[in-house]
């Protein structure tokens, strides 16, 4: 029997979850620092919509100015852990 997930570790994969359903692709198909715009072809509106699903899920206020920062699965978790306030 495997070990029960963490909370960070059930966040992350929330987060995966909303960026494969953004970007078309398979949850198991997003890495943790796979480049959303070089290997997942992801364009602004994409990166945008991320955003608005990640501010309505999370009740967080991300802005846009920090839309380039977020270029892969770790940088949306730790930024939405920032805003959020989360804890690990």
């Amino acid at each position: 029997m495997s070990d029960p997930m963490t909370v960070a570790e059930q966040r992350l994969e929330e987060l995966r979850e909303i960026v494969a359903e953004v970007l078309e692709l398979e949850p198991e198909e997003v890495t943790d620092t796979g480049d959303f715009m070089e290997e997942y072809d992801a364009d602004s509106l994409r990166a945008i919509e991320i955003l608005a699903r990640l501010d309505k899920k999370y009740q967080v206020e991300i802005p846009q100015s920090e839309l380039p920062e977020l270029r892969n699965l770790k940088a949306v978790y730790d930024a939405v852990a920032r805003h959020a306030g989360w804890q690990d």
